[in-house]
């Protein structure tokens, strides 16, 4: 009689465990707003948008992120990691929400959902001072053209002038350093990173004329619409109150 006591009291917590550990489970596996987190995937290598200053995270995106997370009344994580993989992240569920400059294209919502936009960009040309290319027509299949890989400037550039002239680099400073040393003969990015770039590098200056114009938005995983809708309810309040504007100013100058 002891002994069927015993195997029966052994199953009740072998069943008990069972039932904590799956429920463990459950819980573990879910990401951000779940856990009181609004993860966001970014590239930290894109002033003034996103860079690290003194060992923490700074720019437009940054700080919009923020204000969003708070309307949301969650605590934003940072995850700095190479542009390219951003979108497969969100889309896997590894992060909440992709925020690093990133322009709407067809081809990127094939995988992901987009937010409202909530700025416009330019994308530009960064020459050697004294370079031969004075303008967009100035450029050719014949130029090697450096870029960020996975980009707009890189997918619009390829689009335009072939994979051969393309020169892919992880992240922009590489581009720029390479441009700066002669391996290349311009670079095609975003206007206001373009514009730190030049202002940190001797040498190097920025055409006139726009390559391409663009809007950019926040990715988040396909099915994942109540977290869309709420970033976009965020988003309509930050733009009417002027929020969005004000930190915008911070970083850009109306003038330029």
């Amino acid at each position: 009689m002891k002994r069927k006591k015993l195997i029966a009291l052994i199953m009740t917590m072998v069943v008990a465990m069972a039932m904590i550990t799956g429920c463990g489970a459950s819980s573990s596996s879910k990401k951000g707003e779940y856990e009181g987190e609004l993860i966001m995937a970014t590239n930290a290598t894109f002033p003034p948008y996103e860079f690290v200053e003194n060992g923490e995270y700074e720019g437009i995106d940054v700080e919009i992120a923020g204000k969003i997370a708070e309307e949301l009344n969650l605590e934003l994580v940072i995850e700095d990691v190479e542009f390219g993989s951003i979108i497969a992240g969100v889309e896997s569920g590894k992060y909440d929400m992709g925020m690093a400059g990133m322009t709407v294209t067809d081809e990127r919502k094939e995988s992901v959902n987009f937010s409202e936009t909530y700025a416009v960009a330019v994308q530009s040309v960064i020459v050697p001072a004294g370079s031969d290319i004075k303008s967009i027509d100035d450029i050719s299949a014949d130029t090697k053209i450096g870029v960020q890989q996975d980009t707009t400037g890189d997918i619009y550039a390829t689009d335009d002038y072939g994979d051969e002239a393309i020169v892919r680099y992880k992240a922009g400073p590489d581009a720029v350093q390479a441009l700066a040393s002669g391996k290349v003969d311009c670079v095609i990015i975003d206007k206001e990173p373009a514009k730190a770039y030049v202002a940190a590098n001797d040498g190097l200056e920025l055409l006139e004329s726009a390559y391409a114009e663009e809007e950019y938005a926040i990715c988040v995983a396909k099915g994942n619409d109540e977290l869309l809708e709420k970033i976009n309810t965020a988003l309509t309040k930050l733009k009417s109150d002027g929020t969005i504007d004000e930190i915008v100013s911070k970083y850009i100058s109306a003038e330029d």
